[in-house]
């Protein structure tokens, strides 16, 4: 590997000192030739020095130089970008190289993993492009035909690497990072090879300025309701032996408390990046989210039956690999963060698009990916928690939020307890729920609820108090479809980054039967970004819950600050009634027993979809949960119809009116 990593490196400087080539792909080939050159530069220094003896300057010398082009408008102009790909060197060739490009620059991950093999296995890859755009005649042709192969010839090796870092804490240099670095040293920010901004170096900056009994108390607040979401699903935690912590480059004081108190419960921390996807790994503000969006479906280049069937087969074999280590992990854990600039996507002909074919095997990938990882990391077996903190890009009153949102976060659960047995008594009453909208808002929505066979000793509705999902504020159901119908219609939501205006849907037997946005002048368009975005190129989804917000506080909180939009889902789920389309709370463990705080057992955990999980489970899931919320503002009334006809309101004009729930309109 040493004799080949350094024949492709000499190659490859040839090419950065701009030896004679075709015109057409200079530019290109310059480019990339020159950040493998950095990569090779930066991967010495610190293999020779250690990251600790690296000066600051040169750390962000390095960082502008690997992220510079992502950055603001000089991404217009980037080979990263289809786009200009496009127009340089046509669609056909545009679209492969574009796909290098950013395949490419995955190399600067393997950097700062000192990880040579698969920096190797990239420069051999943009060897092998070189060679082709300057010598073969049909430069498409076997420019696709490379792409396909390399995928191809590579998917086992890579998907082993992915399955690992779920799963064995041998894999470490990022809890070195936390346990060991000098956090007042701005430096260590720079050891992730990650892009970073001011949001990361001011977060940890002010973090870092906490007292420690604030530290202890937010990472407390974590931990602990990690630990309770075990207790209250009845699941021994002591059989278990890692737990996944996700975060926020920025956060390494609350994560190192944190990591003590898991150790103190048997834990050791599993931590990995994942730059691309929020809560999927420790993450940082992308350089450019419009370049993350454009490469979404980059698959469509390529993705074919024959793949998906090795793909599978490759992630079976992965985790029978590592099933011990897959058999003590205890979930993830995850520290959310909110407040980054509003993200309008463009959607560009440009970039790679799924055929109906692909679309449907994209899906069938996915659910079938979670079937295999189930088997391995059992869903009954396993828990989760998260919590959200904002970050310095919400504005000047970034400290002041910060500090209502762990006052947020530490809400009187007792309080929230009593108000939810009120809610949950009403609506246990119920045959159906009727909630609509007011002002601008359509909403005129019927939810059907399951009967009860014994209701006093069985609900409908769990009381979601503060463990699994920090903040304390919601009571929840999985409705019955059949009998849910109506249109839900949100004037402006953020779903997982992104914007809709005016987003309606329609429901028949609780399946989405229509649906549509503003976002764009043409109407196609419009359905195209929901499906993609919400639907997950499905062309259907059921509503696999019903909730309703409780927790004014962070409604108020959210109006205080003009914050409204930016509030994570975790928190805004909160402030209203909320809808998920896709799978519902209970996914893959319907079958584990839970009980609510009065001792009533939750029964409502199916729907005619999941219920299908023992005869036909490629029916039976979705692998998505997608949750929309009306705010409290655009809502009109909440009202509970029982059987022998009998109303019984529940919020009239977006204010609580039961009794035992007033108090909430007061918080």
């Amino acid at each position: 590997m040493e004799e080949r990593y350094e024949l492709a490196f000499e190659r490859i400087k040839d090419i950065a000192a701009g030896e004679d080539m075709p015109e057409r792909y200079r530019v290109y080939f310059l480019n990339v030739a020159e950040m493998f050159v950095l990569c090779d530069e930066i991967f010495c220094e610190i293999a020779n020095k250690g990251m600790e003896h690296i000066s600051l300057d040169t750390w962000k010398g390095w960082n502008d130089s690997l992220y510079e082009e992502l950055r603001g408008v000089k991404y217009e102009t980037s080979y990263g970008n289809p786009r200009y790909a496009v127009m340089e060197f046509g669609k056909e060739e545009g679209d492969c190289l574009c796909f290098f490009y950013s395949r490419f620059r995955n190399c600067i991950a393997d950097v700062f993993n000192q990880d040579k093999e698969s920096i190797l296995l990239l420069m051999e890859l943009f060897l092998q492009v070189y060679t082709i755009c300057t010598t073969e005649e049909d430069v498409a042709r076997w420019l696709k035909e490379t792409l396909y192969y390399y995928v191809h010839d590579y998917d086992a090796y890579y998907t082993e690497k992915a399955v690992r870092k779920i799963v064995d804490p041998s894999l470490n240099r990022l809890v070195d990072i936390v346990m060991n670095s000098d956090l007042k040293d701005e430096r260590y920010l720079y050891y992730y090879g990650e892009n970073i901004t001011e949001n990361e170096w001011r977060t940890a900056k002010f973090i870092a300025s906490l007292p420690q009994e604030t530290i202890e108390l937010i990472a407390r607040t974590y931990t602990e309701g990690y630990r309770q979401g075990f207790v209250a699903a009845g699941i021994d935690l002591s059989k278990k032996s890692t737990v996944n912590i996700r975060y926020n480059i920025g956060f390494e004081a609350v994560v190192r408390e944190a990591i003590h108190q898991f150790r103190d419960i048997g834990l050791q921390p599993i931590i990995y990046m994942h730059s691309n996807t929020r809560s999927m790994g420790v993450c940082t503000t992308p350089a450019n989210k419009q370049y993350i969006y454009d490469h979404r479906f980059d698959d469509a280049l390529y993705l074919n039956h024959a793949l998906v069937k090795e793909k599978l087969g490759h992630v079976e074999k992965s985790f029978e690999k590592y099933k011990e280590l897959a058999n003590g992990f205890a979930g993830p854990a995850v520290i959310e963060i909110f407040g980054e600039t509003l993200f309008q996507p463009e959607t560009k002909t440009e970039s790679p698009a799924y055929t109906p074919e692909q679309q449907k095997l994209s899906v069938d990938y996915q659910r079938d990916y979670v079937l295999i990882q189930n088997r391995y990391i059992k869903q009954e077996e396993r828990s989760f928690t998260i919590i959200a903190f904002p970050i310095p890009e919400i504005g000047e009153d970034f400290e002041e939020i910060f500090d209502e949102t762990i006052r947020l976060n530490t809400l009187d659960m007792d309080v929230y307890r009593r108000v939810h047995q009120a809610l949950i008594d009403a609506l246990d009453q119920g045959d159906t729920v009727h909630i609509t909208g007011r002002g601008a808002n359509r909403t005129d929505l019927t939810v059907k609820l399951h009967e009860l066979a014994n209701p006093e000793k069985e609900t409908n509705f769990e009381n979601c108090l503060a463990d699994v999902n920090i903040p304390v504020g919601e009571v929840f159901t999985s409705p019955v479809l059949k009998g849910t119908n109506g249109t839900l219609h949100v004037t402006r939501v953020y779903l997982n980054q992104l914007c809709y205006e005016n987003l309606s849907m329609e429901f028949k037997d609780g399946m989405i039967a229509d649906y549509s946005c503003t976002n764009y002048a043409d109407e196609t368009e419009c359905k195209k970004y929901v499906k993609e975005n919400v639907l997950h190129n499905r062309d259907t989804l059921p509503m696999g819950e019903f909730a309703i917000g409780t927790n004014t506080t962070a409604y108020k909180m959210g109006r205080r600050f003009g914050i409204e939009a930016k509030l994570p889902i975790l928190i805004a789920e909160k402030t209203g009634p909320h809808f998920a389309v896709g799978d519902t709370c209970y996914s893959m463990s319907e079958d584990i027993i839970l009980h609510n705080p009065d001792g009533k057992e939750i029964v409502a955990k199916e729907n005619e979809c999941s219920a299908l999980r023992k005869t036909e489970i490629e029916k039976a899931y979705f692998n998505c949960h997608t949750d929309i919320t009306i705010p409290y503002d655009e809502l009109g009334d909440i009202v509970v119809n029982t059987k022998d006809g009998k109303k019984i309101i529940l919020i009239q004009n977006g204010e609580f009116v039961l009794e035992g729930t007033e108090i909430l309109n007061e918080m």
